[in-house]
């Protein structure tokens, strides 16, 4: 009988032992992804839960005694009322954005003005809201659309279609830029090429929306340009924070942009159709301004533009802020890696 202790039996051919740990990393990797899944829930869902007019401005005009009547009965959470002097100050203020539609009270009926091609379901619930009111009166509104969408797509469904597009063309490029040319020597193409991708898929996408669905209208240049700064806010963002936190900043930056920014543009509602706080954080975030720069651009003739690019060029600056972060932080790090590996100097 040999003194030396038995060693424990090898486990069988073809296995692993399982490591240490993996089962706490298995249920932080579920519980994120349920997380992740309940809020991707949450932000899609509540917006539509929640939708409806949210002091949506209109305007009302007529006798003054009935006009400054109707605006106390419809000025509420719902509507923001303004009564107007005449019918033609009320249809430009409609075509200047300043209100999204009104009603024209007459004694033969009611002229309802809207501007479906800027607020699509805060101008059908006003439709609704004047066959109500001309329903108390016994008898029928006449509807006059100040800016429908065109023809090919009287519904707007290619201009709706466009807001997760948009967040995706600013991904994807990030992404593939990273990896054909990575590292600190690649940043400057990786910078041209996020520009030279929003000029190119800006150009060819406002093609394929105003030719090819037709459901643009408006100037196609200045359409196309709006649309290709929408794309680079966002593709210069995702460069620019995969460049100085890598993957894991880009990946803060693709939920906030889809689970945050998708949601809210209010692509196809209009911003008037969310509740307050949540239209003005759509607003401030890359897909709400593209969808109004487009919007204004395609329908307005750039009506209600300049907010819209501001906000876009804010965002386009803050991506060569971080490019330029990135670029000075690599120079250091090369510098500093030269100095170690200089050899030591000789002894006398």
């Amino acid at each position: 009988m040999s003194d030396h202790p038995t060693p424990p039996p090898a486990p069988p051919t073809g296995t692993e032992a399982p490591q240490p740990g993996a089962a706490r990393k298995l249920v932080a990797a579920l519980l994120g992804l349920t997380a992740v899944v309940t809020l991707m829930l949450c932000a899609f869902a509540l917006p539509s839960v929640n939708g409806g007019p949210h002091k949506a401005p209109i305007g009302v005009s007529g006798p003054q005694a009935a006009a400054r009547s109707l605006e106390k009965t419809l000025d509420g959470d719902e509507w923001d009322v303004t009564v107007y002097d005449s019918a033609e100050a009320l249809t430009s203020a409609v075509k200047d954005r300043e209100i999204i539609g009104g009603l024209v009270l007459a004694p033969e009926g009611i002229d309802v003005y809207t501007a479906t091609a800027g607020a699509p379901l805060a101008g059908g619930a006003l439709t609704a809201m004047a066959h109500s009111v001309a329903a108390e009166q016994q008898t029928k509104p006449t509807v006059h659309e100040l800016a429908p969408f065109p023809e090919d797509d009287p519904r707007g469904a290619g201009f709706s279609a466009a807001a997760l597009p948009l967040v995706f063309g600013g991904m994807i490029p990030a992404v593939l830029l990273a990896r054909l040319f990575p590292g600190r020597t690649g940043l400057r193409t990786r910078l041209a090429g996020a520009v030279l991708f929003s000029l190119f898929a800006g150009t060819a996408v406002t093609a394929f929306l105003q030719w090819g669905t037709g459901s643009l209208a408006g100037d196609y240049w200045i359409t196309a340009l709006g649309l290709s700064l929408g794309l680079a806010a966002l593709s210069m963002t995702f460069v620019g924070l995969e460049a100085l936190t890598g993957m894991a900043g880009f990946g803060v930056g693709a939920a906030v942009m889809m689970l945050l920014g998708n949601p809210l543009s209010g692509l196809g509602t209009g911003p008037y159709w969310l509740p307050g706080g949540w239209a003005a954080l759509g607003q401030l975030l890359p897909p709400g301004a593209s969808g109004s720069l487009l919007r204004a651009n395609a329908f307005f003739d750039g009506t209600g533009a300049g907010a819209p690019a501001l906000v876009l060029t804010a965002w386009v600056v803050l991506g060569l802020v971080l490019i330029l972060i990135a670029d000075r932080r690599g120079a250091r790090t090369v510098r500093t890696g030269a100095a170690s590996a200089e050899p030591a100097p000789a002894a006398a």
